[in-house]
């Protein structure tokens, strides 16, 4: 299938820790067994959060665990730096007038919460709904020490996950009205993936759950950009002993930048074991390589499980 590619699109906030190599492993495996393209991306949009240490580290993790990209690895800061591409996909939205300048801060976000129908809090308790206070106000995009957000009205979004089935999103109830472009002046995530998806011909995209909430909210980008829309499969997350995320967070611990043979092929049959895939008779193979080959050949994307399924370790 030559027209799969698939990507691996980390942020560089810590090292890497086995919940992402996880991620990483199933998007390997899957792009490879399509006899397709799996490319690395660096998620480093985010300047205040990420480091060139950690995508460094990041890149050599990958590669001494035996999963190598096509291509060259690409970064977010560089194309937010160099070709525009970002500010051209916010000015096609700007021409459709379906973004808006947003100068509320942190409290008055926090306030306006605070009158929202407790429908609304139910279908998001996190409280991150936007309430649209300045979505009629008129201020210009340029206003000084304003966002800029997305307007996305009654949009319903639903599509099928490969793993987790069919997922459906009123986004109104669910994330509000999102920010495209941040008050200090940064692209935000979820339109600087959109584009580069778009851009390196993403067709598959096979990663974490934790991303799930994120995907109605990047397909609705999708369609006001007239861009194609991949096909997406989000696998379960490995959690800790008091079921939170593995993350930099909850203090995972970092992978072995430079593993032993023995560690690499341990660690990756855990991965395999967590991804509900047949381990029989891959302790015994003598590299990574090895190993990676021959769960190719077996991936099976269907016996991945869906959430709360936590395998790491059994």
């Amino acid at each position: 299938m030559s027209t799969y590619i698939g990507r691996f699109a980390p942020s560089p906030t810590g090292p890497l820790h086995i919940g992402s190599l996880i991620a990483a492993l199933a998007s390997y495996l899957d792009a490879r067994a399509h006899g397709g393209l799996w490319k690395l991306r660096i998620d480093d949009i985010d300047t205040t959060r990420c480091k060139a240490i950690y995508a460094n580290e990041i890149k050599t993790c990958l590669q001494n665990f035996g999963l190598h990209w096509d291509g060259e690895a690409t970064s977010q800061q560089v194309r937010a730096d160099t070709d525009g591409a970002y500010a051209t996909a916010l000015q096609t939205l700007a021409d459709k007038k379906v973004v808006y300048a947003c100068v509320c801060s942190r409290k008055e976000i926090a306030d306006s919460i605070l009158t929202m129908p407790t429908a609304t809090l139910i279908n998001n308790p996190e409280g991150a709904l936007y309430s649209g206070v300045c979505r009629h106000k008129g201020f210009t995009l340029s206003h000084p020490n304003s966002a800029i957000r997305l307007n996305v009205s009654d949009s319903e979004i639903s599509f099928h996950d490969r793993i987790q089935g069919s997922f459906s999103h009123q986004l109104s109830q669910t994330c509000g009205d999102f920010i495209l472009k941040r008050k200090d002046n940064l692209f935000a995530y979820q339109l600087a993936v959109v584009v580069d998806d778009y851009l390196e011909g993403i067709t598959h995209i096979v990663r974490g759950a934790d991303l799930l909430d994120s995907t109605p909210r990047q397909i609705h980008l999708q369609q006001l950009l007239g861009y194609p829309t991949p096909i997406y499969a989000h696998v379960p997350l490995a959690l800790t002993d008091k079921g939170e995320k593995l993350s930099k967070q909850t203090l995972a611990p970092a992978l072995p930048l430079q593993p032993s043979a023995a560690q690499a092929l341990n660690t990756l049959l855990s991965c395999l074991k967590f991804l509900g895939q047949p381990t029989d008779g891959l302790a015994q193979m003598h590299d990574a390589a090895a190993l990676l080959e021959a769960a190719v050949k077996r991936w099976d994307v269907s016996a991945v499980g869906r959430l709360g399924l936590d395998r790491l370790g059994n």
